[in-house]
């Protein structure tokens, strides 16, 4: 990193993304795709977090499967680079709506499936299926508010008197 406050933002954020249950290093990864809003070769990663190629290949992999990240490839070069997607917040949102959609109803459908099902164990399911439908409805929000907000910033001004 360039600054102290440049290496402070990304292990920053790799400690919140470790506190949401992520590995650290994706975190970090991720602040310097942030930081940097281009391409940045799997070499540049390394060197820049002083970590392994294993450490980028795995943490890059998992930012992609979040829908974060991508692949690009770049003219006369060998090497991987990876860059921020498109809208990459809003695919991270989607991705949670539909896993917590996906665990609500798998709950609820093992829930029917269970033998002798007594009431107490039918509320514990039934409330932690609750949880996750409600985490679905929660990021159905988030992602609705960061879609309109997009939608807004590429809309032209129109400034009074033109």
């Amino acid at each position: 990193m360039e600054t102290h406050a440049e290496t402070e933002f990304v292990e920053s954020l790799g400690l919140i993304l470790q506190a949401e249950g992520f590995p650290r290093i994706a975190g970090r990864l991720l602040g310097i795709f942030v930081l940097r809003g281009k391409p940045v070769s799997f070499q540049e990663l390394s060197e820049a977090l002083q970590i392994s190629r294993g450490s980028v290949s795995t943490n890059t992999r998992l930012l992609e499967s979040l829908g974060a990240v991508e692949r690009v490839a770049m003219a006369g070069e060998r090497q991987d680079y990876f860059r921020l997607t498109d809208a990459p917040y809003e695919r991270i949102a989607a991705g949670k709506v539909e896993r917590a959609k996906q665990a609500s109803e798998r709950l609820l459908k093992g829930r029917d499936a269970l033998p002798n099902c007594d009431d107490s164990t039918f509320q514990r399911v039934t409330e932690l299926s609750d949880f996750f439908n409600s985490i679905s409805r929660a990021c159905s929000v988030a992602l609705a508010e960061m879609q309109d907000k997009r939608a807004d910033a590429s809309r032209p001004r129109v400034v009074a008197g033109e």
